[in-house]
Formats: structure tokens, C-alpha cells, sequence
């Protein structure tokens, strides 16, 4: 017996609510929050120059996302040939996060490879950020240094010396279990330095924004790639802008399967202070973070603050 047209479009709208359930549960199983958009990095175990890997163009748009390579020839950005290039910017890599510079993509470059990471590049127009510097412990002395392995911006951006109160707004819609951790954040760095920090309303103007934001935003600001990859960015004085990654699993208690909210607002405030990466794993502006980690200041951070601002 046909269906009437009435009955077929509750028979259809019937199928519809029973799927609608099914392929939302599906995008928040723990099989989805595990792929990483860094995890093509992991197929590519062993390889080194002179492989044709199916997915190496993945590693060269990688590796030139965080700064470490440029590609004059667009061709070759987008080949599979592990090339000399290629081979100089994972040594890079490697030698900046203190694994041997083999240029081989072997285990433990692969698992700092695919860590969340802030989103901010290691290199920026050719200068990397992420190299012990040395500078004079004295100004009267010559002969004396000590090793500094926190950095800063290109030409040091910082905020005026009359600007020591900076005023923060959180988005309309900032998650309330984000609220507290992202004041602590800021406790941390007012109780550390000659800053000091103040909310006001979301429809106020103040020196910085904070929001969450996904894959497509406007075109003033850098998507993020989904969970597991870049968590969050910010950007140095007087922008005042940072952005957590909506897509990332965010706690404001310890929880070994999600990121660190309070964590992650002190390493991108640091950016909003001026601070670029530390090579220190131990400091706040190390660029990664594992999910169940907290940090707080560390004296490399302290350091480095002081040093940009002549404190």
C-alpha cells in the first residue's frame, strides 16, 4: 500500500530525529577528541631525505606554519620529496627542542611534534626565537654572560612605561568555568611583575580581549585546526588580543584528559606582555602543553619580563 504524502513526511521526519542524536554523540566520542590534525606526523616514522612518503608535503606545511620553513619554489612546498630543505628544517627543530639533530622523523621528534602547542610561530621572518641567547650579566663588564632562553618579539614590542594597569574583557559568551582561571592567570603575572590587571564588561573598552574562537574566524585573525593541535594564540602589545581553540577539551581543575585553562592563560598573556617562547620546558612560555598539566611562573619567565621591561 503506498504512504499517503502526509504519513511519508512523518515517516521522514521520524528517521531524522532518530539520526540527529547518533551523528552528535559521534562527534564527541573519544576516538574524535584523539585525532589530532598533527597525527599525519606519526605515518611518517623513519622517514629522512631522499624518501617520496606519501603525506611529507603535510610535514613541510607544518614545519613552515611554526616558521621553520619557507619554500621560494611553491612546487616543492607541496611535493612529497624529503629534499636538503626539508632535512635543515627538521634539524632546526629538533636542535630547538633538545632532541638529536638527526633530520629523521624518528620517536621523539614525533612526540613533540604532535604535543598541543600555542599557536605562535618558533620563527618568525627568519629569526629564531627558540635559541639560547647570550647577554651581558653586567653592564660594566664585557667578559661576563649568562645563558638567557627566554626571548622576545621582532623589535620588542612592549606596552608604554606609563601603561602599568591593563584592562581585560571577557566575549559575551566566555564559558563561566573559564572565568576564575583566567583572573588567577592574571594574578600570577601581577604578583610577579610591575603590571597589575583589571576586568571590565564585555561591552566595555579595555587593553585586551579574550574570547574562544574556532576554524573560521574573520579575516584579521588565524583559524585554529581542531582538537589536539594549536590550543591557543595571542598577539603582542598593544594588539591585545588572545584566542583559546573552542574545539580543545578545556578544565579549570586538573583532568588528565584536557587541557589546562589557567595554564594556558598565563603562557598567552605572556605574549601579551611581549614575551615570545622559551626553549625551558619548565617555563610558563615553553610552546607546548600536555593534557593534565599545570604550570605557573617560572624564574626563566620572571627573568625575561624584567629584562624587556628595565625592571
Amino acid at each position: 500500500m503506498a504512504l499517503k504524502p502526509f504519513h511519508l513526511i512523518s515517516f521522514t521526519f521520524l528517521i531524522f530525529l532518530l539520526l540527529a542524536p547518533i551523528g552528535q554523540a559521534k562527534r564527541n566520542t573519544p576516538s574524535d577528541k584523539n585525532s589530532s590534525p598533527f597525527n599525519f606526523i606519526k605515518k611518517l616514522k623513519g622517514c629522512h631525505k631522499g624518501n617520496t612518503t606519501k603525506g611529507i608535503h603535510e610535514l613541510k606545511a607544518y614545519l613552515e606554519k611554526f616558521g621553520y620553513l619557507e619554500y621560494l619554489n611553491k612546487t616543492h612546498a607541496n611535493d612529497d620529496d624529503f629534499d636538503e630543505t626539508l632535512e635543515s628544517a627538521v634539524k632546526t627543530y629538533q636542535e630547538n627542542y633538545h632532541i638529536k639533530p638527526t633530520g629523521t622523523i624518528d620517536t621523539e621528534t614525533i612526540a613533540k611534534m604532535t604535543t598541543p602547542r600555542c599557536g605562535v610561530p618558533d620563527i618568525i621572518n627568519g629569526t629564531n626565537y627558540m635559541q639560547p641567547k647570550k647577554r651581558k650579566h653586567d653592564p660594566s663588564s664585557s667578559s661576563i654572560h649568562t645563558v638567557s632562553h627566554y626571548s622576545f618579539f621582532p623589535r620588542s614590542p612592549k606596552w608604554p612605561p606609563t601603561k602599568t594597569h591593563l584592562t581585560y574583557r571577557l566575549s559575551p559568551n566566555f564559558p563561566t568555568n573559564a572565568v576564575d582561571p583566567v583572573a588567577r592567570a592574571f594574578q600570577q603575572w601581577d604578583s610577579n611583575t610591575h603590571f597589575s590587571f583589571s576586568r571590565v564588561q564585555s561591552n566595555q573598552n579595555s587593553d585586551l580581549v579574550i574570547d574562544f574562537h574556532g576554524q573560521d574566524v574573520g579575516a584579521n585573525d588565524e583559524g585554529f585546526d581542531g582538537p589536539g593541535g594549536t590550543a591557543a594564540h595571542a598577539w603582542p602589545p598593544p594588539d591585545g588580543r588572545f584566542h583559546y581553540d573552542v574545539d580543545e577539551r578545556w578544565s579549570s581543575v586538573p583532568d588528565p584528559n584536557a587541557l589546562d585553562l589557567e595554564t594556558v592563560a598565563v603562557h598567552e598573556i605572556g605574549h601579551l606582555l611581549g614575551l615570545h617562547h622559551s626553549s625551558v620546558e619548565a617555563a610558563i612560555m615553553y610552546s607546548r602543553i600536555t593534557p593534565g598539566r599545570t604550570k605557573n611562573l617560572h624564574t626563566d619567565d620572571i627573568e625575561g619580563i624584567r629584562v624587556l621591561y628595565n625592571r
